[in-house]
């Protein structure tokens, strides 16, 4: 018997691309426009906050979050968006993509507001309430995550797949380019009217009390794009896939992409049932059954992402300690706290511009043609490279004649990273696992991702520290050093080249192919 492939899932593979593909990706893509704005914009404005609430009357020096401190308002997002990548991911599958999909969207337009309204008595008070809000930001980023990678990749044909899906999360590159431009506007316009002295001028002045706006208008501009995609990410249809394979309602999933594709598509409700009484399509999450077919996939996407994310988001969050510690960014004593909100916002856009963009569009452009395993080879490859060529001859890097070529090997490992394991380990996960389970399986990857950004997050601001403690910060442990820090996430990106060879290759599969989710029932499982 030949395999079994119902009518409309066959009409959305060979569709050919057309406009509700785009509106899709930019519906889609909005929502990781907004994460990437509100997890990355903090990492522009903590030092600002050090400033504001911890800096001592006539100390002989700006004020720093403590590490403690640090750590938490950088990393609480991180893990209120593990625990929703988790909860959403799971219930994308029991209630369906579209009736989750606006939830998230929600949580993050209100809790991005709440941020910039962070209230309190005290300095503890106020990144007390900053902390609770942008936890449960988070949590709302995180079910965009398996709910946008699900939702593109059940829409998509299966020719330009992986193009659609890298899209939506090539939206995360202007997220971050657009947190750097509201960063350096906003305190531009600031640092204009106020004209506040240098910290070694005045250091009463230097921290204006317009200061404390600057932080809050720029985490509260994250609603804004979230609340412009939020009618549309109502008004889409619910998958094909989840309603003819997960709710069995094949004349409803007839009817919905019959409108989408303006085509007349069959009711298979006969086939759809005898899909779903056969034995090899019911297994259950870690059954023997799915171990079998998907435990080695499983592992390989949680590994290379959890892999991926302790290096990407050192790099990311802690962009400003590096530049700072080569002296790209000056001493914070010769500039007043908007002053350095810019300059720290302007390195960040740059490496942004330059590098962090390009790289998730170049993945757009190749992954359906060299395939998801080669990127993601080339990538980890690339970033181990990179990374022990500025790591190993830091010293050198850190003269003064020598910092251009040290931000440019650093701008590369970001380019590497986005054409690279960066966008496939977003991919991958929405393609090889079951309709039943794919929102799931995306939300354990990318829960085991988020688990190594909170490893980078907590552990390479530690690990960054001077070796030396008495010229630590004060209130900073000694630490293994940034040089040493950058070889351990030299060998992260080793390890992930290995663990990559665990990941399945789905171009130009349909999903069904790819996840092994139809049955010839002469052969058995297709793809096993």
């Amino acid at each position: 018997m030949a395999r079994q492939q119902l009518e409309v899932l066959n009409a959305l593979d060979v569709a050919k691309t057309q406009l509700y593909h785009f509106t899709a990706i930019v519906v889609a893509g909005m929502g990781f426009f907004t994460d990437a704005y509100d997890l990355f914009s903090i990492s522009l404005l903590s030092k600002l906050l050090g400033r504001i609430y911890y800096t001592v009357p006539n100390s002989p020096k700006p004020g720093t979050l403590p590490p403690s401190v640090s750590s938490s308002v950088t990393g609480v997002a991180l893990v209120g968006t593990l625990a929703g990548q988790l909860f959403f991911g799971w219930l994308g599958d029991k209630m369906g993509r579209k009736k989750v999909y606006g939830m998230t969207l929600l949580i993050m337009i209100i809790c991005s507001i709440a941020s910039g309204l962070s209230f309190g008595h005290s300095p503890k008070g106020v990144l007390t309430t900053l902390c609770f809000f942008r936890f449960w930001l988070g949590f709302g980023i995180g079910g965009d995550y398996p709910l946008s990678a699900t939702i593109m990749a059940e829409y998509a044909n299966k020719k330009t797949r992986g193009a659609f899906v890298a899209a939506v999360f090539a939206m995360q590159g202007f997220g971050i380019l657009f947190g750097g431009i509201v960063a350096l506007t906003v305190s531009a316009a600031f640092d204009h009217a106020f004209q506040s002295p240098s910290y070694e001028q005045n250091a009463a002045a230097s921290t204006p009390p317009q200061a404390d706006y600057v932080w809050r208008i720029v985490l509260m501009f994250g609603s804004i794009p979230a609340a412009l995609t939020f009618y549309w990410r109502m008004k889409m249809p619910e998958t094909a896939r989840y309603t003819a394979l997960v709710a069995k309602n094949a004349k409803q999933a007839a009817q919905d992409m019959g409108r989408v594709l303006n085509v007349e598509i069959e009711a298979e409700e006969e086939k759809v049932e005898k899909m779903a009484q056969q034995k090899g399509n019911n297994f259950g999450l870690l059954s023997k059954e799915f171990l079998k077919r998907h435990g080695l996939h499983l592992f390989g996407t949680t590994s290379t992402w959890f892999l991926l994310d302790i290096a990407f988001y050192s790099q990311n969050l802690f962009q400003k300690d590096v530049f700072s510690a080569i002296g790209w960014i000056p001493p914070a004593k010769t500039m007043n706290a908007i002053g350095e909100v810019y300059k720290i916002a302007r390195a960040q856009t740059l490496i942004a511009l330059c590098s962090t963009v390009p790289g998730y569009w170049f993945t757009v452009a190749f992954i359906d043609i060299i395939g998801r395993f080669a990127i993601q080879m080339i990538g980890f490859f690339f970033m181990t490279v990179f990374m022990f060529a500025i790591a190993i001859p830091y010293d050198h890097w850190t003269k003064k004649d020598n910092r251009i070529g040290f931000v440019i090997c650093y701008a590369l490992t970001f380019f590497f990273a986005n054409f690279g394991p960066n966008a496939t380990t977003f991919v991958v996960p929405a393609e090889i696992f079951p309709a039943r389970l794919r929102s799931t399986c995306h939300g354990i990857s990318a829960a085991a991702g988020k688990a190594g950004a909170i490893v980078g997050a907590y552990g390479f601001l530690y690990a960054a520290q001077n070796k030396d403690k008495s010229k630590t910060d004060a209130g900073f442990p000694p630490g293994i050093g940034v040089k040493n820090a950058l070889i351990v996430l030299g060998v992260i990106n080793l390890l992930g080249m290995i663990c990559t060879l665990a990941v399945p290759e789905a171009k130009g599969k349909s999903l069904e192919e790819a996840s092994q989710e139809t049955i010839d029932e002469t052969n058995g499982p297709q793809g096993a």
